[in-house]
C-alpha cells in the first residue's frame, strides 16, 4: 500500500464515506501478510516508497504467482527479478497486466504506469555491447521506480572517442549508472567527467583472469574517482534502485 492509497482510505473515513471497520478490512495487512511460503512485506511502500521486489530466482512459478496475487491487490506496479523464461511464461498465463524483458531477465506488473517523480535524469551507460542485460535490469529498474531515464550503450575504453561522442548527455544527467565487464575501467572514466554521483555495475562478462566479475569489481572499488560508489557483480537492479533513491533526494531537502 502506498501513499496515495491510505490517503485515500483516512480521508474516506474522516468525511464519514467509509465505516471504521471497513477501513480496518481494507487495512488489515498494512504490516506484513504471512501465507504458506512467504512473509509479504505490504508495508515497504509507505516505508521505502516503492513495494517489495521479488527475487525468482530460486523460487517456483507457483510461489511467485502467489506472492503477486496478494501484492497486486495494494500496489499500483510490481517486479520481478532474475527470472527466466520458462517461469516468466508461466506467471503470465495467470497474472494480468504482465509484461517480460528476457534480456534483462525481470518481469513486472502494473496497474497503470508509474510517474515521474525524480528530480533529474539518470543515464545508463553500458561499457559493451555485452554488458547490456545488466544495464537494461537497471534502466528498467529506474523507470518502475519514477525516473527519466536514458541509456548510451557501447561505449568502452577500448574506442574511448565514442564515449566523447555523448558529452554534453553526459554532463546534464543527474546521476549516471555505468556498467562494464573485463577491467572495469570506464566508470573511472566517466566519473573523471562529471560531478554527478556515479554508480559503478560490475559485470561476469571477461576471460578466465576476469574470475566472474571480481577483477571488475576490485577495479571500482580501487578508483581513483572519488564520487563513484559500487554495488555487486551484475547487480542492475541494485544500481537501478540506489540510482532512483539518489534522484528523489530534494536538493531543497
Amino acid at each position: 500500500m502506498n501513499q496515495t492509497d491510505l490517503i485515500k482510505i483516512l480521508s474516506l473515513v474522516a468525511k464519514g464515506a467509509l465505516t471504521v471497520e471497513d477501513a480496518k478490512t481494507q487495512l488489515k495487512h498494512l504490516s506484513f501478510e504471512t501465507i504458506d511460503f512467504a512473509q509479504i512485506d505490504h508495508h515497504r511502500s509507505l516505508r521505502k516508497g516503492f513495494p517489495e521486489v521479488i527475487f525468482g530466482q530460486g523460487k517456483t512459478s507457483a510461489h511467485i504467482i502467489g506472492i503477486l496475487e496478494k501484492m497486486i491487490v495494494h500496489e499500483d506496479i510490481i517486479l520481478v527479478t532474475r527470472l527466466d523464461k520458462e517461469k516468466a511464461h508461466a506467471i503470465k498465463s495467470v497474472i494480468p497486466g504482465t509484461q517480460y524483458f528476457e534480456d534483462a531477465r525481470l518481469l513486472w506488473v502494473k496497474r497503470k504506469e508509474p510517474t515521474i517523480t525524480g528530480f533529474g535524469k539518470i543515464l545508463v551507460i553500458s561499457a559493451g555491447t555485452s554488458d547490456i542485460p545488466v544495464a537494461r535490469e537497471a534502466i528498467l529498474t529506474a523507470q518502475a521506480m519514477g525516473n527519466d531515464v536514458e541509456s548510451i550503450f557501447d561505449v568502452g575504453v577500448a574506442g574511448i572517442h565514442r564515449l566523447f561522442a555523448f558529452q554534453e548527455q553526459i554532463m546534464t544527467a543527474a546521476v549516471i549508472i555505468v556498467v562494464a565487464g573485463m577491467e572495469g575501467a570506464l566508470p573511472s572514466v566517466v566519473a573523471g567527467m562529471v560531478k554527478a554521483p556515479v554508480i559503478a555495475v560490475p559485470t561476469s562478462i571477461g576471460y578466465g583472469t576476469s574470475f566472474g566479475g571480481i577483477t571488475a569489481l576490485l577495479g571500482m572499488l580501487n578508483s581513483c574517482s572519488s564520487n563513484i560508489a559500487v554495488v555487486n557483480i551484475d547487480n542492475g537492479f541494485g544500481a537501478g534502485f540506489m540510482a532512483s533513491s539518489i534522484n528523489h533526494v530534494s536538493i531543497a531537502g
